[in-house]
């Protein structure tokens, strides 16, 4: 299976069209100068270009480039990290300002060489980001921290607007695409995020074409149901490189489109489902009402009282 599965194609509808407009080239020299890097380009993500551009949004990594895993799908290098930059925070807080984004995403690589996973930088660098940036909504996206609570409350004493942790893929798969993770372990962190924070909105990610079957997905999506999760997205896996695991099947777009309607009906508040769809894809439409209002004040208020000072309730 692995053999065949080596020369099979790109059907057309994952072919992108590469947009390096002067927008995309000034966001890109901005991340060199300030030493940052972004899982838009480490993952090789394919909206890169409409999200920098376009959508004015971001997604960061955070804790260095080298992560301690090396989980089968991720183009993420790995090895031995660096030491920790405890001035990380404050330049992705002004990359965000200069970037005038709207919404920003931050992960960042697992860092099992530390006990706290490096949740404090975590939290320190979303309250930077919203200190210099109270109308840019934040979402974070932390590896599992080994399941350890303490870390997570570190992280959700920050208030994120929306709290995100990929299962990547069906219980029976975990094994041979995540390395160090398990399936239930990533559950329980969803469902701790609610009893510490209840109307924080949760959310999740599948990669589809790893040879799971149509069945799995749809219990996959029972289990984060039932561990109070309410955003799910889902994306086709591309191979990085010959390296990586094999894609096993390519999902047609009308596939996708039936994924979502299942996530939908089963009871998920928002679901993005397609063919290049990835984690931070359209995240700026998935923040709760009462985030995207928490903008909406701030911008109003900022626009007719420009001198005064605006007390705004987080989460």
């Amino acid at each position: 299976m692995a053999k065949q599965a080596e020369h099979i194609r790109k059907p057309e509808w994952l072919k992108t069209r590469i947009n390096t407009n002067k927008s995309y080239q000034k966001l890109k020299n901005l991340m060199r100068d300030n030493r940052l890097n972004t899982v838009c380009e480490e993952a090789k993500c394919p909206n890169i270009y409409e999200c920098w551009s376009e959508r004015k949004t971001a997604t960061f990594i955070i804790l260095g480039d080298t992560c301690t895993r090396g989980c089968g799908f991720c183009a993420v290098k790995t090895g031995l990290p660096n030491e920790l930059d405890w001035g990380e925070p404050k330049r992705v807080a002004d990359s965000v300002e200069v970037m005038e984004l709207k919404h920003v995403v931050v992960t960042a690589v697992a860092r099992d060489d530390l006990n706290d996973g490096g949740a404090a930088v975590f939290a320190e660098t979303v309250r930077a980001i919203r200190e210099q940036n109270p109308a840019c909504t934040i979402e974070i996206l932390p590896s599992d921290m080994k399941g350890d609570y303490e870390s997570l409350h570190t992280l959700m004493d920050s208030q994120p607007d929306i709290f995100n942790h990929n299962i990547e893929t069906v219980r029976r798969l975990t094994k041979r695409v995540r390395a160090k993770a398990t399936y239930d372990r990533s559950l329980q962190l969803l469902k701790r995020v609610k009893e510490i924070a209840p109307t924080t909105p949760t959310k999740s990610s599948i990669m589809v074409g790893l040879g799971e079957t149509k069945e799995e997905v749809i219990e996959a999506m029972d289990d984060l149901l039932a561990h109070d999760v309410n955003i799910l997205t889902i994306g086709q896996y591309l191979q990085p490189t010959k390296k990586h695991l094999n894609v096993e099947r390519y999902y047609h777009p009308d596939e996708f489109e039936e994924l979502k309607k299942i996530a939908l009906e089963k009871g998920f508040t928002h679901c993005e489902s397609g063919p290049l769809v990835r984690s931070s894809y359209h995240a700026d439409e998935q923040v709760s009402k009462a985030s995207a209002q928490r903008r909406i004040q701030y911008m109003q208020g900022y626009e007719e009282q420009e001198n005064t000072e605006v007390d705004f309730k987080f989460f």
